[in-house]
């Protein structure tokens, strides 16, 4: 060590030396310089980007690094939840770790500081973009005598570090491909990092430790039917528990705090009171729909919803009625924009144990019904399990509310702004009706319920284009006829 030491002080003396050297004097062939071109070693701030549309906060569930923690590019930094949908954020650099601003359950702000990356390598203006965009604890450097003297101490430092740490009892770690080995699925204790915000608020209401349940989704992950148990377990226990019995007290009023979901429900109906609704319904019948379905049903594996014929027919509607399909912007009061849109992407009200999200299904228009059915499939599983990605909320010119799917028939439907109009589908019935020969037949029933901005849509439009919806549902062929 003391080797070590004598070395870098002969080096920094022979520089010295050749600072007040006279300039017609040949440099000494040991002479040895610390050169840094254009070395970048910054440590800048990440920010947290715009995962969706619309969105300006998001609740950080867990972080996957510390402070300190090495990272490669597209390793995971944490998991957020938007008011939409959860998201994995990973990192666009190679780097260290060196400040995590968040704590799990805070609000992280679009736009601002996530976590603080030590980057070494030159930055290019699209990693800039990334990053603050200021300059960072550190910055580009080059050649300057006081640069080199420190550089030589540091590294004296760093050996002194690593010989002693060399001399230290080390646990040896299990290592695969390099790198430590983890179990595949998560320890218990860390339940509660795998779980939604839902479901942590859930727990907090009961007054349990999550790291006590044991989840039973996927990758552990705690549902709300896994607190129900561990609560229901724990009642059972305390009533073996006593031999006295105890009358039922009263329940207290207690606060809770809205989950994501709910508070983006909370922004947008609250946005949507500016619109002056009215409510138009309609009934069509669907025989002929279930008679084709009933036919499909034989050749094909696929299932194809009544849904999938609705959203269909109202894409071949909105062509002949683009109003309908159109956004309002009302940022100027005095000056409202209209804008047609060119595109038939359709918001479907998915209900989900975390509450009730709406995904998109884009381009109807180019779609068949068998590729509509296919689509809205795949987000209602991904919606149910979490695993929504912020596109799949974008751009949404319509939307489609199903809530025959749970019950009822006839429903008011609110407009979410900027769209003009959305369409609520009951749920369909069985009923009696004449037919052209005044003959007692059975008619399966269902009821459309429409509303529309009062502003921009009147009556008339809005009943033209569901009567349309209505005749090609009555008769599927000529829906097939107009399809592209």
């Amino acid at each position: 060590m003391s080797a070590l030491r004598s070395s870098v002080a002969r080096i920094l003396r022979l520089q010295q030396q050749h600072a007040t050297r006279p300039s017609g004097l040949p440099r000494p062939l040991f002479y040895r310089q610390f050169h840094a071109s254009q070395r970048s070693h910054v440590v800048k701030p990440f920010l947290l980007a715009d995962i969706g549309e619309g969105i300006t906060e998001c609740q950080l569930i867990q972080w996957f690094v510390q402070p300190g923690a090495r990272v490669e590019q597209f390793d995971k930094l944490c998991e957020v939840q938007s008011d939409k949908a959860s998201v994995e954020i990973t990192s666009p650099f190679d780097g260290v770790i060196k400040k995590l601003h968040y704590e799990p359950d805070d609000m992280a702000i679009t736009g601002k500081a996530l976590v603080d990356i030590d980057i070494q390598g030159e930055l290019s203006e699209a990693d800039e973009a990334k990053l603050g965009g200021g300059e960072g604890e550190g910055s580009s450097s080059t050649d300057t005598k006081a640069e080199t003297s420190a550089d030589a101490e540091d590294a004296v430092k760093q050996q002194e570090q690593e010989a002693e740490g060399s001399q230290q009892e080390r646990v040896p770690e299990s290592r695969t491909n390099g790198k430590p080995e983890h179990s595949s699925r998560p320890s218990k204790g860390n339940m509660g990092a795998l779980a939604t915000p839902a479901v942590r608020h859930l727990t907090k209401e009961f007054k349990v430790d999550i790291a006590n349940i044991e989840g039973t989704g996927k990758d552990g992950r705690v549902l709300k039917e896994d607190v129900h148990k561990f609560v229901s377990e724990r009642e059972e226990k305390q009533q073996q528990a006593t031999t006295i019995a105890t009358t039922a007290s009263t329940e207290e009023d207690r606060k809770i705090a809205l989950t994501p979901v709910q508070n983006q429900m909370f922004k947008t109906m609250t946005r949507s009171l500016n619109i002056p609704h009215f409510l138009y319904t309609c009934s069509a019948d669907m025989t002929a729909v279930t008679t084709m379905r009933k036919r499909i049903k034989k050749t094909s594996d696929q299932k194809i919803t009544h849904l999938a014929f609705i959203m269909k027919a109202l894409s071949l509607s909105l062509l002949k009625h683009p109003l309908l399909n159109a956004s309002l912007d009302t940022k100027d009061p005095k000056k409202p924009v209209l804008t047609y849109k060119g595109k038939h992407n359709f918001g479907i009200a998915v209900d989900t144990p975390a509450g009730l999200v709406v995904p998109v299904v884009h381009n109807v228009q180019d779609l068949s019904i068998s590729a509509i059915a296919a689509r809205m499939k795949e987000l209602g599983e991904a919606a149910k399990n979490n695993k929504l990605s912020p596109g799949d909320f974008k751009g949404a010119t319509f939307t489609v509310s199903n809530i025959g799917s749970v019950g009822g028939g006839v429903v008011s439907p609110v407009i979410s702004e900027p769209q003009v109009a959305i369409l609520g589908v009951g749920r369909s019935k069985v009923v009696p009706a004449f037919n052209e020969h005044d003959e007692l037949v059975k008619k399966e029933e269902l009821v459309l319920s429409w509303s529309a901005d009062h502003r921009v849509v009147d009556g008339a439009e809005c009943a033209r284009c569901a009567e349309r919806v209505r005749m090609l549902l009555e008769d599927p062929g000529a829906m097939m006829l107009e399809m592209r």
